[in-house]
């Protein structure tokens, strides 16, 4: 049990007092003058655990006081959402760890869920934020969803119509559910144990709609991409797709998280470390065989020619300056985005006369449907396609290294053979030809 000691500093205006059976419980209480000037932020029981007492004052409630002290200088929460509503649920689960150990990008679209159902107007003239929580029941639940589950909208002839958002609303969903699990976990007297948001049967697809799947790119497409790219002057991109390719890593991933320290250090010259963002799961790749022969040889020629040029930071950079920095910029921006690149990227494909439906996303596809192609094990795609984490790395080191070669020793002598073959249907139709 968590007690404030004579050696610990609580944080302002927090408080701690014995309750009934000896058990501490912990309180904020701003101070007097304050009160009798208006403060909105009021005295509030902050529940028997010491550490969620602690991070509640200083993330939410003390930022909401000084805001209001410094007239809005700080600026922090201009209002505090009332306790018990979903608003405050989704103050709270902000607030926890469990949100900062979330990736950017999953943060983004807990937000914009979250909003999307908190924001939703009820027929009183009410938001559903605005609702306290213990009222919540799974029908009222499940009769949101439907309302958000379909979009009214008019046409370009002014007539009303409805579409879908089948995958938006799902993905709020998921995100109330998991507000909900961690808020009953830090306020379990104020968060219903019984979670409304979960077991809700949701479906990926609307009954009778076909499955929609990422379009897969072939090698030949991967190398029309690539001398698109390179034409146009874009030889990060050409180079960052044939990684996507052989090393199955994810857009973000590759733009966002791979460095210059992971490729070939001193330590392990003859590797590379792939790290997932997700989890913070990393992979050493080996880049050569056992007998010292390249198992990627024109992407290590790119890579290496790429670091000895980029001391340090991200690997792909920008190829042309940015207006407001001489030095080249990463694709991915400060706040994680990466629409400028699929912008690029729909350029390069255009240029190159592939099919318009081709995204980054294609080409990871492509080394995976090439790994399938090249009767690789389940075990060899799941080395090729997975991250160990740093625990697992001891047990499974020996026998990844040695499933990765084999992976993509199958993946080159396929490609090989498919070229191969292909030359030898065009040799026997120029044969044929020829003799008529």
């Amino acid at each position: 049990m968590n007690t404030l000691d004579a050696t610990s500093r609580p944080p302002r205006y927090f408080r701690s007092k014995r309750l009934k059976g000896g058990r501490p419980g912990y309180f904020f209480e701003p101070p007097t003058w304050a009160r009798k000037q208006g403060c909105p932020v009021h005295a509030e029981a902050l529940g028997q655990d010491f550490a969620s007492a602690v991070e509640r004052t200083e993330s939410i409630l003390l930022p909401a006081f000084d805001s209001w002290r410094s007239g809005g200088l700080t600026d922090m929460l201009p209002v505090l959402p009332v306790p018990g509503t979903f608003d405050w649920l989704v103050s709270v689960f902000r607030a926890h760890q469990r949100w900062r150990d979330i990736d950017h990008k999953t943060q983004r679209l807990y937000s914009q869920g979250l909003q999307l159902f908190a924001n939703h107007e009820l027929k009183d003239g009410s938001r559903v934020g605005s609702k306290q929580i213990t009222d919540f029941t799974k029908a009222f639940v499940d009769a949101v969803y439907a309302k958000l589950l379909v979009v009214q909208y008019k046409d370009r002839e002014g007539n009303a119509a409805k579409r879908e958002r089948r995958r938006f609303a799902n993905a709020a969903m998921t995100a109330c559910r998991r507000a909900w699990f961690v808020g009953q976990r830090v306020q379990e007297t104020m968060v219903p144990q019984v979670n409304p948001f979960s077991r809700m049967g949701l479906k990926s697809r609307a009954p009778g709609q076909p499955m929609r799947e990422t379009p897969t790119a072939s090698w030949d497409e991967l190398a029309a991409f690539r001398k698109a790219a390179k034409r146009l002057g874009y030889h990060s991109i050409g180079t960052a797709a044939l990684l996507s390719w052989e090393w199955l890593q994810r857009e973000e991933h590759v733009f966002g998280a791979f460095e210059i320290a992971h490729y070939r250090p001193k330590e392990r010259s003859n590797s590379v470390r792939i790290v997932h963002p997700k989890n913070n799961e990393e992979a050493w790749w080996p880049l050569f065989d056992d007998k010292g022969g390249p198992l990627f040889p024109e992407l290590v020629a790119e890579l290496d020619a790429i670091k000895g040029s980029v001391v340090s930071g991200l690997v792909f950079r920008r190829d042309h300056a940015h207006r407001k920095s001489s030095a080249l910029i990463p694709w991915m921006t400060e706040r994680k985005d990466l629409r400028y690149l699929r912008h690029v990227v729909k350029k390069i494909v255009i240029a190159a006369g592939l099919r318009h439906e081709l995204s980054f996303t294609s080409f990871r596809h492509g080394g995976f449907t090439e790994g399938a192609d090249s009767d690789l094990t389940d075990a060899e795609l799941r080395a090729a396609g997975r991250h160990r984490s740093r625990q697992q790395l001891p047990t499974y080191a020996k026998r990844t290294r040695k499933q990765l070669i084999a992976a993509a020793k199958k993946r080159r002598e396929e490609r090989t053979r498919t070229a191969l073959s292909s030359d030898s249907a065009l040799a026997s139709h120029d044969a044929l030809v020829s003799g008529n």
